[in-house]
């Protein structure tokens, strides 16, 4: 939503200085569409990935707990180590992972490698999330150039609307994160501006660049 926020309001800050408002429109749902397709796929392309990944690490280790038992074993040994369990301690636990193999695995793929199983289905949540968000967020800037046909009003009532969600965006992503409401409504207004400053700011020079 932070994208959909940022680059449509980016995009209609830099036309307005060249285009009539119809174009704007035009532009910038050609660039929602688009912008949302693409990170929609590429979040669906992450998660496929992380998925895959996943996969592939569980199928080795299943083969090395059976091939390489000894190896596995002194890695179980070096894990406890790390959190101040010598051998002596450990062994019981080791003894009780060696009878249930899915638990071993299940094991060495947390705290070998550090990873946790991806929940079913969310590469499709995760690209449906993602384009979702994305127009959302796109219109928000848009809808300025909408409902007014003068490109100087509906830019300042567009960096007015855009301003205030980016600001309620990042504070409630701040409160999520836990990184703190107003640091984040900041660093996410900051970004918005300046990418919005900048292309408006290099549509009217290579315009008068072209006068």
């Amino acid at each position: 939503m932070s994208d959909g926020l940022t680059v449509p309001f980016a995009l209609a800050a830099g036309l307005s200085a060249v285009s009539s408002t119809s174009v704007v429109v035009l532009a910038g749902l050609a660039e929602i569409a688009a912008g949302s397709i693409a990170m929609g796929l590429g979040g669906y392309m992450a998660a496929r990935g992380d998925a895959e990944h996943y996969a592939s690490e569980r199928q080795r280790e299943e083969r090395e707990i059976v091939e390489r038992e000894h190896d596995e074993e002194e890695e179980i040994y070096q894990i406890f180590e790390e959190y101040g369990v010598d051998r002596a301690a450990s062994a019981p636990a080791l003894a009780a992972l060696k009878k249930n193999p899915t638990a071993w695995v299940d094991f060495m793929m947390r705290f070998e490698l550090g990873l946790e199983e991806p929940l079913k289905n969310r590469a499709s949540r995760s690209a449906l999330t993602i384009a979702v968000s994305y127009v959302v967020g796109g219109l928000v800037p848009l809808l300025p150039y909408m409902l007014v046909h003068d490109n100087a009003s509906a830019l300042k009532f567009s960096v007015l609307i855009t301003l205030a969600a980016l600001l309620v965006f990042g504070g409630i992503k701040g409160q999520m994160t836990g990184t703190g409401w107003l640091k984040s409504a900041m660093q996410t207004v900051l970004i918005g501006g300046i990418a919005a400053a900048a292309a408006y700011g290099l549509a009217n020079l290579l315009n008068r660049a072209h006068i």
